[in-house]
C-alpha cells in the first residue's frame, strides 16, 4: 500500500483521539498535535511525545514523517493500529503525570539503555 497522505493520516488520528472519554483529557491544555515532519532520537522514530511546558501546558504532539518512515509500505489497518497505540501510550504518560508518577518514561528509558 502507498504511504497515507498528512490528510488521510490527520483524520485517521481524529478519529482515535475522539474515542477518547473526556475525563481522561483533564489538565490536556495544549491538546493534540500533528506535524507533518519527522522526529528520531539515534536510530528510532518518535512518533509521539508527551510535552508539559509552563507556558504552553500540557500537549501532545504526533509527527506524521515518523509514521511515514516506520509504515510506509504497511497496509492501513497497520496504519490505523499503530495511530491508536501510540494516542494511548501518549495519553498514559498525561494521566501518569496528573498522579504524579512516571513508569512509562522510566520503562522506555531503561528500554533504550539496553
Amino acid at each position: 500500500m502507498a504511504k497515507l497522505s498528512f490528510d488521510q493520516f490527520a483524520a485517521m488520528l481524529d478519529r482515535a483521539v475522539d474515542r477518547i472519554p473526556s475525563r481522561f483529557l483533564r489538565d490536556l491544555t495544549g491538546g493534540f498535535n500533528l506535524r507533518e515532519g519527522k522526529k528520531r532520537e539515534g536510530e528510532y522514530y518518535i512518533l509521539g511525545e508527551y510535552i508539559e511546558d509552563g507556558i504552553g501546558g500540557c500537549l501532545i504532539m504526533f509527527y506524521y514523517g515518523s509514521f511515514v518512515g516506520l509504515l510506509e509500505d504497511e497496509p492501513y489497518d497497520c496504519w490505523e493500529a499503530e495511530i491508536a497505540d501510540t494516542v494511548l501510550h501518549e495519553l498514559q504518560h498525561h494521566l501518569e503525570s496528573l498522579a504524579g508518577c512516571d513508569d512509562l518514561a522510566r520503562k522506555e528509558i531503561e528500554e533504550l539503555a539496553v
